[in-house]
């Protein structure tokens, strides 16, 4: 990895991070830091949920959830029980302690502006380990009530994987913390975890997985809807 802070430092490499995020002490501080996010945020947002269990397969499993806000991945990590992994921008991975609680917390370095393969490369790599990985199938945060559109990217990850992919809408957490705020606004937050997509065994044609694409994107919006209407109009 070559990508460097504004001082020049490297972050730490993919291997470090799966291999701290391994260790006994750093299940622990993850247990830790989810029952902080229980205690605290979850009466603050008073957060509802449904489907939680779904979250808590066993093997590898992609939790794809639309993005609304930097809480989302917050939240399901309280919602379910399993640690869950996720790509995380290198500058996240330079300050050693920094580093550190994020990889215990189960983020996987990803060069900034890389090429699709190598993210694609690093999420087969951890979900070869049999965990639970975080995909945003919109890619980067969107705003509003609908999932405008869907990539490949995740269908093309549970085809070579066969993962089953798990649907969750979350409403609220736009409003609790916007882009650009410092504080977390009290709000209500909905989680809908939806049944898990199975992927079919064997060699997927592109057809295929355009179809698999536009279920997963289906699957989203029923959940986020059902979310949105468990807070209501709030």
């Amino acid at each position: 990895m070559t990508d460097q802070d504004s001082t020049g430092k490297q972050p730490k490499s993919r291997e470090w991070a799966i291999e701290v995020g391994a260790r006994r002490s750093s299940v622990w501080f993850f247990r830790f830091v989810r029952r902080m996010i229980r205690l605290l945020i979850f009466p603050w947002l008073r957060v509802t949920s449904v489907g939680g269990h779904n979250l808590d397969l066993g093997g590898p499993v992609i939790i794809a959830p639309v993005h609304r806000s930097n809480l989302d991945a917050p939240i399901i990590a309280g919602v379910g029980h399993r640690r869950m992994r996720a790509l995380g921008k290198p500058s996240l991975f330079v300050n050693p302690i920094g580093a550190w609680v994020v990889a215990a917390l189960g983020a996987i370095p990803i060069r900034r502006g890389a090429a699709d393969r190598d993210a694609m490369r690093a999420a087969r790599d951890i979900l070869a380990l049999g965990e639970a990985m975080i995909v945003f199938p919109e890619g980067t945060r969107q705003s509003g009530p609908k999932v405008s559109g869907v990539f490949d990217g995740t269908a093309y990850l549970a085809s070579k994987t066969g993962a089953p992919v798990v649907p969750v809408g979350i409403a609220g957490t736009e409003r609790a913390l916007p882009p650009g705020a410092k504080f977390i606004h009290r709000s209500r937050v909905a989680v809908v975890v939806g049944e898990p997509i199975r992927v079919p065994e064997g060699r997927m044609s592109r057809p295929a997985m355009h179809e698999l694409s536009l279920r997963i994107s289906a699957d989203l919006q029923t959940v986020l809807d059902q979310a949105n209407e468990m807070i209501g109009s709030e």
